[in-house]
């Protein structure tokens, strides 16, 4: 396995700990400036046709506050760059893709945001924290579980086109039943909505491949590589006869393998965090969507990332895979 660049072991060594959070905050929010400025010209003409103002600092330091409330998340969560990257665009695909397919914007812009969006939250914590042993193609043999899946191509593969069809088939019944109608109602400025009936799942499906990937990174390798520590030897150990109350409950609530644990709480995470800033940012970025409308535009890829987390728990539920 090849050893960490240099660089980066000297800065993480190089920051105290309390100070790599406010330091990782800081330089997101520095490139984020960076380069939406530099690229301002290219995808103005676009967004402001589009896009309600921001008239006042409360506005302003909300926006900020999501920023850096996102980036706690993953600080918090343990999570590396890899896996905050694909939150990023798990997360944040979905009001660019309400603008591309039914305000007319171009695929570019929407392409430029997304991309500044996942540089500016992995670039930080590639510098200041290591990439996980799940995300590495030769990890130690001790460090993750099932590593022999986690890294089979095949296996990469499927779980990829899988993750992209749960949400190609969710989006695509959305478009062909309830939503077009939806839109006209809740969204007052939406400028077409052809794209709903004349959607084919073949083609979203291949448009959702990204998509499938990055649930792939952030929900199936970490919980299928997800090992036991002490602390879960020590759980799988309950006795009934000597435990008392407060271990009981804990383990008939959260008594589950480690690997359906880490995958119960990483769905949970990606459904709230896309659920909340698809919503904040549709009804406040967008000039006419009502509350009510970006409430039900969020639920499609809230409902996506929760099918999306119960059919791996299924895939990984067969025998040959560590619980």
């Amino acid at each position: 396995m090849a050893a960490e660049p240099a660089p980066l072991s000297i800065l993480k060594s190089k920051i105290p700990q309390p100070l790599r959070f406010p330091t990782a905050a800081l330089m997101s929010l520095f490139l984020s400036v960076v380069l939406y400025s530099a690229t301002s010209d290219f995808r103005a003409g676009d967004l402001a046709s589009v896009s309600k103002r921001r008239e006042n600092w409360v506005e302003i330091m909300g926006f900020l506050g999501c920023k850096i409330a996102e980036l706690a998340v993953g600080w918090w969560g343990g999570y590396d760059s890899i896996d905050l990257a694909s939150l990023t665009l798990l997360s944040h695909m979905p009001r660019l893709y309400l603008l591309t397919t039914f305000y007319g914007i171009r695929p570019s812009t929407m392409l430029a945001s997304l991309a500044i969006d996942m540089l500016t939250t992995y670039v930080p914590f590639r510098l200041l924290r290591p990439i996980a042993a799940t995300h590495k193609d030769n990890p130690p043999k001790d460090a993750v579980a099932n590593r022999s899946v986690i890294n089979d191509l095949p296996v990469r593969l499927f779980t990829t086109v899988l993750a992209a069809c749960i949400y190609a088939v969710i989006v695509y019944g959305s478009f062909s039943s309830w939503l077009p109608i939806y839109l006209v109602t809740h969204f007052d400025g939406v400028r077409d909505i052809s794209a709903a009936h004349s959607a084919a799942l073949p083609f979203l499906i291949a448009a959702f491949v990204p998509v499938g990937f990055a649930a792939r990174e952030f929900i199936f390798t970490p919980s299928t590589g997800a090992r036991k520590d002490l602390g879960d030897i020590k759980k799988s150990a309950f006795n009934p006869v000597t435990a008392n109350l407060v271990q009981t409950i804990q383990h008939n609530v959260w008594g589950y393998s480690k690997r359906t644990r880490t995958l119960i709480q990483r769905t949970a995470t990606l459904a709230a965090v896309t659920g909340l800033y698809s919503w904040v940012e549709v009804y406040l970025t967008i000039d006419g969507a009502e509350g009510y409308g970006a409430a039900g535009w969020a639920a499609i890829w809230a409902t996506a990332a929760v099918a999306t987390g119960s059919v791996f728990w299924w895939v990984g539920d067969v025998d040959g895979i560590t619980a």
